[in-house]
């Protein structure tokens, strides 16, 4: 059966765009143009992703209300931001709401639909025994490139799918210095140098919410960042 994607956006071309899109790559698509709309349907009938906007017409924050809903419905829901908001304010907002992934508008819709993919590798991945030979430990790390995942100490870091591609792409070479260029290419999305900023720093706090003495990612300035193997 295919999975069934909500899309959430009230600017008529983007939602065409969107559902031509998904469609040619197999999903059913529902659109909803406000946020009294999405409610009621989300009352009915949970989709299997929520693709969201955050400005809906004249409320600015509709996307971070419907967000908070969604969670408390379904903590397992993957939930997909996409947005023309790119501050830092928006994107940790976002994501503290529990988001799994915050884009911006300027994606192209091929990696679009991969990290859509990726998402539902990953809650699939979730349901099943896991792959050892996907697993890569360094040090106190553990990284399930099958799953998606990381653990630290034995804990799940609980980070969204552009966080977990920024780790691998740093411990893929720990020690050695990646610019904000090459973690744009392994989040495969279009960012700037702020989003790439939020987006270690949002990491920082995951781990650190484990190990407050978590410092394994340093910043190196005016170069890049790097994983120091403890």
């Amino acid at each position: 059966m295919a999975k069934r994607i909500a899309v959430v956006e009230d600017e008529p071309l983007l939602q065409q765009n969107y559902s031509m899109a998904l469609k040619k790559a197999g999903y059913e698509v529902v659109v909803y143009e406000s946020k009294q709309e999405a409610e009621k349907a989300f009352a009915n009938r949970l989709p299997d992703l929520v693709l969201l906007d955050i400005g809906l017409g004249n409320e600015q924050e509709a996307g971070f209300e419907i967000c908070r809903g969604l969670r408390q419905k379904s903590t397992q829901l993957p939930i997909i931001f996409l947005t023309a908001l790119d501050s830092d304010l928006d994107i940790i907002s976002g994501l503290r709401l529990g988001a799994d992934d915050y884009l911006t508008k300027d994606i192209s819709l091929p990696h679009l639909l991969a990290r859509i993919s990726a998402l539902f590798r990953r809650l699939d991945s979730l349901q099943t025994a896991p792959n050892a030979s996907a697993i890569h430990e360094v040090g106190s790390l553990e990284i399930d490139n099958e799953r998606l995942s990381v653990k630290w100490n034995g804990q799940l870091v609980d980070l969204t799918v552009s966080e977990f591609w920024i780790v691998n792409a740093l411990v893929s070479r720990p020690g050695h210095v990646k610019n904000r260029e090459q973690l744009m290419q392994a989040v495969k999305a279009v960012v700037d140098d702020s989003t790439i900023t939020s987006h270690i720093k949002r990491i920082r706090q995951k781990f650190q919410r484990i190990d407050k003495e978590f410092d394994s990612i340093e910043t190196v300035y005016g170069m890049g960042y790097r994983w120091n193997q403890a």
